[in-house]
């Protein structure tokens, strides 16, 4: 059974940091690209990043580039978000997901390239 268990969240003040871990189980990790989505309050689900299965590949959607890094331990099983200078827009729970591709193409932004995904971890951003 594919397991996806998501900590690392909380409540942070804007322009602080926050590191996401996913500790995946019941499948190859090594073997799949990695999703981070978000779900903010009353908004659909926001693609926010994408690591291939080797680690080589990333992708992020524009509103945080350049502030988010995406990272994976495959010797861990475990994904991770780095999440710096954070803003009140990004306030969500945050889900880690696994994609049936190995890389990019194929799975960013498509939705029915998931076919598992975590419990979540709320990350709330305010002063």
């Amino acid at each position: 059974e594919v397991q996806l268990v998501e900590s690392g969240g909380g409540l942070v003040q804007p322009g602080g940091s926050l590191r996401l871990s996913c500790t995946a189980s019941g499948f190859t990790f090594s073997r799949n690209a990695m999703v981070w989505v978000r779900q903010a309050p009353g908004k659909g689900l926001e693609w926010v990043s994408l690591i291939s299965a080797g680690g080589v590949s990333t992708r992020y959607a524009d509103s945080v580039k350049a502030r988010f890094t995406i990272s994976r331990d495959n010797a861990k099983n475990t994904l991770y978000l780095q999440m710096n200078s954070l803003k009140p827009e990004d306030t969500a729970v945050y889900y880690c997901a696994k994609s049936i591709y190995g890389g990019p193409t194929g799975s960013w932004g498509n939705d029915n390239a998931l076919d598992a995904r975590g419990q979540g971890t709320l990350v709330t951003v305010s002063s």
